[in-house]
């Protein structure tokens, strides 16, 4: 279900702000002080607390059921109901929170119990993470890093057959604002013979999109291509920090480790992909000579509207920075549709094999680079590993992530007669190592 820019709220601040209109409505876990993790609805300035409004009688049918699901601080119950329990919830929101709304009397009047303000609260997980899987879908990033290593053959023979993936680690995905501790591993210095041991100094952030699982399969029983699109619950930013001296050394023959695993950290607010329709479009056309996808990963409806139109950007910003009352610096502004494979293509894949997908499971996107300068998704690619480093106009200069540098990732969606749409921040500052 879609709004067009002309449908308004009665609740101010949601008109034209900047991520979360009326036509949003992202779903996530919040609390605020001296209260127990709950599920809520973000519009405009202030989170719409979906428990409190279940009491008070404003849900009933499969609306008031997708609620019951989405009680108790975890969204998979919700998840695990699918499309229909989204779509119903959504339709009763919209019907409560669009001007006019004969209800809009009865939710007003019980102020921030139902409706407190987003600065009050503090943001959680939105869903228990049972599994993670990082993809590699974004081509001009992996051509990119490729180029850095094997600067004659940068994209090895099976990318364009199969999505690549890793499985990463679930215990440590956080809610942006969690602050990230440099890690610590072995690293083998240039000329070196042996690793020695010792913090990170090649920190590095990726921009990635985060894909929500909602109903599971069955062990055994592959998602169908045609069918994994509504086997997602929606989308968030993720931002899969990276230690890139320990990641040169572990990665072969297995991949990344503990180059990973210390923090991944992800924007708070689930975008369905109901509040996405208007941004769908069709997967980019492969280039000339590139293999057509093999038939258990190829569907027409997901080739012609598959894929999404988001812009993402990424900004720095340093301590000497906040001292100066610099704003941030822009590293990066990318967008999804340089995507190599779709989000349903990497469900189909990763189920094909007979693996469980569960309600709640995470999957990254993979870095998402553009093809041109300025659209790189993280500082390996935009300073050539180093050579080229960034200069900033607090007069530093960055290779990679020094302590105190905080990371934000941001994400839009605009299109002529809808309503601009946005994600959140997902954010992280760098800590030194312990």
């Amino acid at each position: 279900m879609t709004q067009t820019s002309i449908t308004r709220s009665w609740v101010a601040s949601a008109n034209g702000h900047a991520d979360f209109p009326l036509q949003n409505l992202p779903l996530g876990v919040f609390s605020v002080k001296g209260s127990a993790p709950r599920s809520g609805v973000a519009i405009g300035e202030h989170i719409f607390d979906l428990e409190a409004a279940l009491d008070a009688g404003l849900f009933d049918g499969a609306a008031k059921t997708a609620v019951e699901a989405a009680r108790g601080g975890q969204l998979n119950a919700f998840f695990e109901l699918g499309r229909d329990a989204r779509v119903a919830l959504r339709e009763r929101l919209l019907e409560l929170f669009t001007e006019g709304s004969t209800l809009h009397g009865k939710i007003e009047a019980q102020g921030a119990k139902l409706l407190p303000p987003a600065a009050n609260c503090e943001m959680h997980l939105p869903a228990k993470i049972n599994d993670y899987t990082d993809f590699y879908v974004g081509i001009e990033h992996a051509q990119n890093v490729g180029k850095l290593f094997r600067p004659d053959n940068p994209l090895l023979p099976n990318y364009k057959y199969v999505p690549i993936g890793y499985h990463g680690r679930a215990s440590t995905i956080r809610p942006s604002g969690t602050d990230v501790r440099r890690p610590k591993g072995q690293t083998l210095p240039a000329g070196q013979a042996e690793p020695t041991f010792g913090p990170c100094a090649r920190l590095d952030y990726e921009l990635e999109l985060g894909i929500w699982i909602g109903q599971g399969n069955e062990m055994g029983e592959a998602i169908a291509i045609g069918d994994a699109a509504d086997h997602i619950a929606g989308f968030c930013l993720l931002n899969d920090w990276s230690a890139r001296d320990i990641q040169a050394w572990e990665y072969q023959p297995l991949g990344p480790f503990l180059s990973k695993s210390f923090i991944t950290s992800i924007s708070p607010w689930v975008v369905t992909a109901e509040a996405l329709e208007p941004f769908r479009r069709a997967q980019p056309a492969r280039p000339e000579g590139d293999p057509q996808p093999l038939p258990y990963l190829f569907d027409k409806r997901d080739q012609a509207a598959g894929a999404f139109d988001i812009e993402l950007e990424v900004l720095l910003l340093t301590e000497a920075m906040r001292e100066q009352n610099l704003p941030a610096h822009r590293l990066t502004l990318s967008n999804t549709r340089h995507m190599y494979w779709t989000a349903a293509q990497l469900v189909a894949h990763h189920s094909v094999n007979g693996c469980q997908l569960q309600a709640g499971d995470l999957f990254g996107s993979g870095t998402l680079s553009g093809p041109e300068s300025g659209q790189f998704g993280s500082l390996l690619e935009i300073t050539e590993g180093g050579k080229k480093p960034i200069e900033l106009a607090s007069g530093e200069v960055r290779k990679f992530l020094e302590d105190g540098d905080e990371i934000i990732l941001r994400a839009r969606c605009s299109r002529e007669g809808f309503a601009s749409i946005g994600f959140g921040e997902c954010r992280g500052k760098v800590l030194p190592a312990r």
